[in-house]
């Protein structure tokens, strides 16, 4: 948990809400904060499994999962390839592509060509294409006099993508099965405050939508989940305007390390379909493994 990512506070949040529910489960859990000695720590504790509660570079971009299968210690969430994959939302895009799956236009810029003009139509996102968490994220308005200033902490590289209108869906998957449709409502954009701040957004499950969109958001993510080789638990995202029926309905992000913090969406589906927050844990847990 915690680690040196922008999603460091999230994380401890998750891991102090997922170490209380797996002791309750009843296993002896012992938190790692995740720093430069993270190896010594591991060779120290000699866990049976990590529970991998890291979000963001490092921790879910195939980083500790190399360190994990070199100490070839079962851990929890995906491996190497896929959470490097999850983690670049450009390559996960042409993943989503070459099965089939819909997703909006987007291109690979440097962020000095962002600040100086619109490199696609407004409007448009632009956001880091390697973090989670909404963390760095700008939305140009179709009447945008001018293109986005960019932060400074923005990475060199950043991924713009067309504006997806419409409802913010989600879909948790939980190794063959998909979990259930969320509909997240907000006063706005569907960003960092809105993901962890208490009231911050309002989640309706199941969502109410047709369902032609529920049924094809629980294929989609499925597909996702296996196309993208993610194993145990991961998360994907889409965007649906309900005014063109299903061709509305695209594909945002898959994320392999789910937050699971008070707030957070996967935990309430998988209440939603009979799951103990602890029997969530543990069987995370029980299902944990090397890639090799």
């Amino acid at each position: 948990m915690g680690g040196p990512s922008a999603e460091r506070d999230v994380s401890l949040s998750t891991g102090r809400e997922c170490a209380a529910a797996l002791r309750d489960s009843g296993c002896n859990v012992i938190e790692v904060d995740a720093g430069p000695d993270i190896v010594a720590r591991l060779q120290d504790i000699a866990p049976d499994v990590v529970f991998n509660a890291l979000h963001g570079r490092w921790g879910e971009d195939g980083a500790i999962q190399g360190v994990l299968e070199w100490l070839r210690i079962p851990y929890t969430h995906s491996g190497i390839l896929a959470s490097a994959l999850t983690l670049d939302k450009q390559r996960t895009k042409d993943v989503y592509r070459s099965v089939g799956l819909p997703v909006v236009d987007s291109i690979l810029a440097s962020s000095d060509d962002v600040r100086a003009a619109h490199v696609m139509p407004p409007p448009y996102v632009v956001k880091p294409y390697n973090e989670g968490s909404s963390v760095g994220i700008y939305i140009v308005d179709a009447d945008a006099n001018g293109p986005p200033q960019l932060a400074d902490d923005m990475p060199d590289q950043v991924m713009v993508e067309a504006f997806a209108p419409g409802r913010e869906l989600t879909t948790t998957v939980m190794g063959d099965r998909a979990l259930t449709v969320t509909d997240i409502i907000t006063d706005g954009w569907y960003d960092y405050h809105a993901k962890y701040a208490p009231g911050g957004s309002r989640h309706v499950l199941p969502a109410d939508i047709p369902a032609e969109i529920s049924e094809a958001c629980l294929d989609y993510a499925l597909r996702a989940h296996r196309a993208l080789g993610c194993r145990g638990l991961s998360r994907t995202d889409f965007r649906w305007d309900e005014t063109r029926g299903l061709a509305g309905l695209i594909l945002l992000e898959t994320n392999t390390q789910p937050g699971m913090t008070p707030t957070s969406l996967t935990p309430e589906q998988a209440a939603h379909v009979g799951m103990s927050f602890p029997d969530f844990c543990r069987a995370l847990v029980e299902d944990a493994s090397c890639d090799r």
